[in-house]
């Protein structure tokens, strides 16, 4: 909504283009409020200032200047408006008192970037994290890890056989490099591999101090779990944890660069959620002689907050010298194929090994069908995408908004044996039940958004249980959804569980772990709320064996490639989308694309 009062008092370009809805209130506030205090009045310097802001806002870290036009506004003909060429915002910037090495002027907050694919404006706070990022994995890389040869090829050999595997390849490349990135889809065994390289950095180092962390406790929980599953005996936290939260900043920890971490080896998981600011803070705390490991799926959903930083990290300019001692122990497992159709490692990836990078892709979880919808989504194909919805085989499911019997039957089905267990006081029984099926909306609001079909599935559960469901109140086979970190009830933001009535009455809630689940008296908990539906974004790094997907119109901003690839990555046995073609079509096209430099060459 347009801010009257404030677009009186802007004027110029930053009234016309608040008006139009490319910028926001608070963008123009911002770019005035810069503009005032540098005594900059070039309305293509405070037009590129307002857009920075806007960039951030919505996720990235800088604007592409290169790509100023290219905006998406609901009912707005973006191309009409009165856009300033290139080269005048360019040049205006270089000459702006508000942009640092460029003319002198009180203050600097905006800094330009010339790259290989043209030039970046940051906000100058963003800049210096992504230099921070930069400078830290370049000084990584310039040297390699002591390690023993031998004992490393024995153990390799040992946990993954000689099969060519590349499991095997990230396990190498996390023992011979400083940094090292094991990226894939869910299902793909990054976790194991994980697990199999940390018994192999305690082979080459017994006494060897290691910290396991992710950015939600969630997340936190998961990672110490399937560890601990796989023969490895750690205690996983978070980011904010490991680097010491401290109340009086949002931003800044008891660890940094003046008072680094002691561990050894540091390993990230669900890295895709770790924002610029966050990762900036996490490796300027590393030692140089420490390890790192960062683990996660490139093509999710990115951090809420700017940055998408594992995907840069994946794809980001590659060294031009190689390791000859790792090019001979990951020699045979170049060939390795992670699907009998596909051909072994390319040369783009073999080349980003020289990063530490190795990308699993071998689906170990999912069936075929389900595993072609997710690469078809993340590839872009809409062609393919479309041919597996419609294909009529019975692990997808594509329906419009007036066929919802089977969407109906799931839902009540599932809340069934949920309630059935819980009030049999089966704790186990009722979070299996809560696994059998996950509704998912884009949006919180709105006819596509949770809070509608959250509603609506409640009713259908109430009508098939014959009795009403008060959310307010706690009730046996209620489905809770944790809103907040509480690390004294050992419950996590983001976390599922359910009430389960015991035999003498009383109620308990129960949240699944891999070795007993953790119970909990409903009233201690912090923050929780009933949930029949909820957001794809909260259901990363769950998984379920039906996932129901509720598409928004295709005008919706959140309608992306990597919403839908999430979404679809959290079925095991079947995923019904619930929508158009023109909704599935417009969201494989529309690719989320935060601008950073991290993935670009940058010129002096």
């Amino acid at each position: 909504m347009t801010d009257v009062s404030l677009v009186g008092r802007a004027g110029g370009l930053l009234q016309v283009f608040n008006e139009a809805g490319v910028l926001a209130a608070a963008d123009v506030h911002v770019a005035r409020r810069l503009a005032s205090l540098g005594r900059e009045s070039a309305e293509p310097v405070l037009l590129a200032a307002a857009m920075a802001v806007r960039a951030v806002r919505l996720g990235a870290v800088c604007v592409d200047l290169r790509a100023l036009r290219e905006v998406r506004v609901e009912d707005a003909d973006v191309a009409a408006l009165p856009w300033p060429e290139h080269d005048e915002v360019v040049d205006a910037l270089r000459r702006s008192p508000l942009v640092a090495g460029s003319a002198a002027g009180p203050l600097r907050p905006l800094r330009l970037l010339d790259t290989d694919r043209g030039e970046l404006l940051y906000l100058d706070r963003y800049w210096r994290q992504e230099q921070t990022i930069r400078q830290v994995l370049d000084d990584r890389a310039r040297t390699h890890p002591p390690y023993d040869a031998k004992v490393l090829a024995a153990g390799l050999a040992a946990r993954f056989g000689d099969a060519p595997d590349r499991q095997r390849i990230a396990a190498a490349l996390a023992v011979t490099r400083w940094t090292s990135i094991v990226a894939g889809g869910p299902g793909t065994g990054k976790t194991y591999t994980v697990a199999r390289i940390l018994l192999l950095l305690q082979e080459q180092q017994p006494d060897v101090r290691i910290a396991l962390a992710a950015p939600t406790g969630k997340a936190a929980a998961r990672l110490q779990e399937q560890v601990n599953e796989q023969g490895v005996a750690l205690f996983a936290m978070t980011l904010h944890r490991l680097l010491g939260w401290r109340p009086d900043s949002r931003t800044r920890f008891r660890h940094d660069a003046g008072n680094r971490l002691p561990y050894d080896v540091v390993v990230v998981d669900e890295t895709s959620m770790v924002s610029l600011t966050m990762m900036a803070r996490l490796l300027e705390a590393l030692r140089l002689d420490s390890r790192l490991v960062l683990v996660g799926d490139p093509d999710q959903l990115a951090s809420v907050d700017a940055g998408a930083v594992l995907a840069d990290l994946v794809a980001r300019p590659v060294p031009a010298t190689g390791d000859a001692g790792l090019d001979k122990l990951i020699a045979a497992d170049l060939e390795a194929r992670d699907d009998p159709n596909e051909v072994a490692l390319t040369t783009s990836e073999r080349e980003r090994l020289r990063n530490g990078v190795v990308r699993l892709s071998r689906g170990r979880r999912f069936n075929k069908t389900i595993a072609n919808l997710a690469v078809a989504v993340r590839d872009g194909d809409a062609d393919g995408a479309m041919a597996v919805l419609t294909s009529g085989k019975p692990e997808v499911s594509f329906v419009g908004f007036d066929d919802l019997a089977g969407l109906h039957d799931d839902v009540v089905s599932s809340a069934k044996a949920v309630t059935v267990a819980a009030r049999d006081g089966d704790v186990s029984g009722a979070l299996t039940g809560l696994e059998l099926h996950r509704l998912l909306c884009a949006h919180r609001t709105g006819s596509a958004g949770v809070r509608d079909w959250d509603r609506r599935a409640r009713e259908w559960v109430e009508a098939a249980l014959g009795q009403q469901l008060d959310p307010s109140r706690f009730f046996a086979g209620q489905p809770l959804l944790v809103t907040t970190n509480d690390y004294e009830a050992k419950v996590y933001n983001g976390d599922t569980g359910v009430v389960v009535e015991r035999p003498d009455g009383t109620l308990v809630a129960a949240f699944a772990r891999a070795g007993e689940p953790v119970l909990r008296h409903p009233g201690a908990l912090a923050a929780v709320q009933t949930v029949y539906a909820m957001t794809i974004h909260r259901s990363q790094g769950s998984q379920y064996k039906t996932v129901s997907v509720v598409l928004p119109p295709t005008a919706s901003a959140l309608l992306t490639r990597e919403l839908l690839y999430t979404a679809v990555t959290r079925a095991q046995q079947h995923v019904r989308v619930i929508g158009t073609e023109e909704s599935v079509r417009a969201g494989i096209e529309r690719q989320v694309l935060r601008a950073s430099g991290l993935r670009r060459i940058v010129h002096a």
